[in-house]
């Protein structure tokens, strides 16, 4: 997902969020007379906008030499318009000094979006090298933006005057975001605090990125090697074959090589009868990057951790989850972590009964052992086959890539929204499975460019997002084009793509992404569409998975690849009705990502500097861990600190934020009920949210927000209803029956 944009306008170059138009370099500077002269013109291919439609980048244009002296011009033409607003003779007002730096560092802009677009979705070596070398040179230049006592002297006096000043509600809001950015970033501190803060910074981002570079290796370039066929009983002829010309591939013929996903839990584990080698595939997973092979991320994770609790120290704050969270929803780690442990007693004791139920199911089926982490999905499977009677892999045939995405991710758009869809083949992409869509609009009009890029490959790290190349903006008069990126296991030559239920699930999800781009109707890029607050960004695209069963799209796009005949509907009434089960592992994983995530993040300075060794982060996360009250030899969290790249990979991202997801799943289910509640897949409804929610950007109060779509705060109960953690329900707690939000969180 398009990572949070901060409210200065020099992160906001940096993370491409500064859309791109002619002659806005001139404009920018409109009011600082003659220093408009002394902005230097950058030159090659990022020195102006893309010809192509919507801006939209032209690849077959780009090579890697172009980056490096695109930063440093994007770099000095950055500087050179932060200076001639810091020397215009004009009193400081909200065109000449707030509106003149949202319009500044537009090469800067251009050349970050299709950079770190690529490191993410299909790096190489050169890349990285660039990544790393480039990183620390882009934060120390933000930070002689955001740190400038002169130009934060222009934008006080803006904000000092707020009350006197006729401005529209999307402009207060830049001017307070703007003015509460600078802040957080160090604009009040001391001269020393400052530079050390600059040196934080600095070295910061040299351990986050060379983090998230080890954490790909580990998973990418360490793939899993079996000696046998035997060994992955179990697994289809395809999926052995792709094993084979892996291991091909990686210098190991006759062998079979597995690469390890992102996740601690591995998607070829429920298939493999061999327990062996589950095991020897889940711990490889389990033990990435914590020096059990020759990369080794604990001594970066404990910098890290040292570094971001000194720098929260320089802010007069007791840890870095608190200063992290200064413009959340929830607001205070307090009320996240209330909103968290609340669930845990009644989870814990969901783990505790599942495990019973598959030590039982594993001596069913002749076994003399108690499940352990990598048995867990295996039984836990065939538990739920037998008790809904569901065929995962029957399922599966009914879910045809392409079908998915045009007949029912689209489908469901158009239904609720009125767009429209046209493959396009003359946009050059940055891979060639990457497919490309103009979006129109419910009037017909083009609303932007949408690109899918589906699959998994090693030059690819893992998980799944969405992004922006262009942002959409009024101020610049331009449209968005985004981007969404999954994992998608690629089948051979010549099979038909289907995809697994999750991957269904991932790809309505990250379209509700898209979709909160796409409708953006903002003027300033730093508030427009996804750049809203961290645990608020996932809302709208886990809204959007409730599409993916609802019976009329279902029916449109779940059908048979060889037969054609849709999905019968007891299948999804077993897909409904098992949506409950597992809830100890599938939930538990999540919880536990977060609360570690927590743990780090509310180390004092002290604390954080006290663990300065390998041994002393492994005994961290253990500790950490233990103290939940939860399973956790038999349930791991779904990410560890080694390999937790939401939380430790390039800038701070989901660090104190892997609540996010929880926080965001209670706004989704609550908003679901409304749906449902209200006539579910219909254009009024769609229009509503869109609206209230989709269109509004970052310009406003999220509780505020939520009012205007529901009509009331947002409840918890729904979201332990659908988790099954709710009194009535076999995993029931009296600790989580009250549905009201934290008392500091309502309103």
């Amino acid at each position: 997902m398009k990572a949070h944009i901060l409210a200065t306008v020099a992160a906001s170059a940096l993370l491409g969020a500064c859309a791109t138009t002619p002659g806005g370099e001139i404009e920018t500077m409109a009011n600082a007379n003659t220093a408009v002269a002394n902005i230097p013109q950058g030159t090659g291919y990022f020195a102006s906008d893309s010809t192509l439609p919507f801006h939209a980048p032209d690849f077959s244009k780009i090579s890697e030499d172009d980056y490096i002296p695109a930063f440093e011009q994007g770099m000095a033409i950055h500087k050179a318009e932060i200076d001639a607003i810091i020397n215009n003779p004009e009193a400081p007002t909200f065109s000449n000094t707030i509106v003149a730096l949202e319009k500044s560092g537009r090469m800067l802009g251009r050349v970050a979006t299709v950079f770190f677009a690529l490191t993410g979705s299909n790096t190489t070596d050169r890349l990285d090298e660039i990544n790393t070398e480039i990183s620390p040179k882009l934060t120390a230049h933000s930070d002689s933006i955001t740190l400038n006592p002169e130009l934060f002297a222009r934008v006080k006096a803006v904000y000092d005057n707020r009350a006197a000043m006729a401005m529209t509600r999307e402009d207060a809001k830049l001017l307070e975001d703007t003015y509460e950015g600078m802040v957080h970033a160090g604009a009040l501190l001391t001269d020393a605090q400052r530079a050390r803060v600059k040196e934080i910074n600095s070295e910061l981002s040299e351990i986050t990125t060379e983090f998230g570079q080890e954490a790909r290796a580990a998973m990418a370039d360490q793939p899993v090697i079996f000696d046998t066929r035997e060994e992955l009983a179990g697994l289809s002829e395809s999926d052995i074959k792709s094993a084979a010309d892996f291991a091909t591939e990686k210098g190991h013929p006759g062998k079979y090589a597995i690469a390890l996903q992102n996740t601690t839990q591995q998607p070829l584990l429920p298939n493999m009868t061999n327990r062996a080698a589950r095991e020897k595939l889940f711990m490889a997973s389990y033990h990435r990057a914590d020096g059990t092979t020759d990369i080794d991320t604990r001594p970066l994770v404990a910098k890290i951790a040292a570094l971001r609790a000194e720098k929260a120290s320089l802010f007069g704050e007791p840890d870095w989850a608190t200063y992290a969270m200064w413009d959340r929803m929830a607001e205070k780690p307090a009320t996240a972590l209330g909103f968290m442990e609340r669930m845990v007693p009644a989870l814990a004791a969901t783990q505790r009964r599942e495990a019973a139920m598959l030590d039982e199911a594993i001596k069913a089926d002749g076994g003399n052992f108690e499940v352990k982490p990598w048995d867990w999905y295996r039984y836990a499977n065939k538990v739920k086959a037998a008790r809904y009677d569901l065929d995962e892999d029957a399922m599966t045939e009914y879910f045809q890539l392409d079908k998915v995405l045009e007949d029912g991710v689209f489908y469901a758009a158009n239904k609720l929204y009125g767009l429209s869809f046209e493959r396009r083949t003359d946009l050059p992409v940055y891979h060639p499975d990457v497919w490309t869509y103009t979006v129109f609009d419910r009037d017909g009009s083009e609303l932007g460019i949408f690109y899918f890029d589906p699959f998994q490959r090693p030059s690819k790290r893992g998980g799944a997002w969405m992004s922006n190349f262009v942002d959409q903006s009024k101020l610049w008069n331009t449209k968005p084009v985004i981007y969404n990126v999954l994992n998608i296991p690629k089948a051979p030559a010549g099979e038909v793509q289907l995809v697994s239920f999750d991957n269904v699930n991932t790809m309505f999800h990250e379209f509700g992404h898209a979709l909160h781009g796409f409708f953006a109707n903002q003027t300033y890029p730093s508030l427009s569409g996804t750049a809203v607050a961290r645990d608020f960004v996932e809302y709208p695209s886990q809204v959007n998975e409730v599409w993916a069963t609802y019976p009329e799209v279902l029916s449109n796009y779940a059908k048979h690849y060889r037969t054609g005949e849709p999905i019968p509907s007891e299948m999804i009434t077993k897909i409904e009705a098992a949506a409950k089960f597992n809830q100890g592992y599938d939930f538990g994983e999540t919880v536990e990502a977060a609360l570690l995530d927590m743990k780090w993040a509310a180390l004092s300075k002290e604390q954080a500097e006290a663990i300065n060794t390998p041994a002393k982060v492994t005994e961290f996360e253990r500790k950490s861990l233990e103290e939940l009250g939860l399973e956790i030899d038999l349930v791991p969290p779904r990410y560890r600190s080694t390999y937790f790249n939401h939380i430790f990979s390039g800038p701070a991202g989901y660090s104190a934020g892997y609540y996010s997801y929880l926080w965001t799943e209670m706004l989704d289910r609550d908003s679901r009920k409304w749906f449902m509640e209200n006539g579910g897949l219909t254009r009024a409804n769609g229009d509503h949210y869109r609206e209230t929610v989709l269109s509004t950007g970052g310009t406003m109060d999220y509780f505020e927000m939520f009012r205007n779509f529901a009509g009331r705060d947002p409840d918890v109960t729904p979201m332990l209803e659908a988790r099954g953690l709710v009194p009535g329900d076999e995993a029931a707690d009296s600790e989580v029956s009250d549905g009201a939000l934290p008392a500091d969180t309502a309103g």
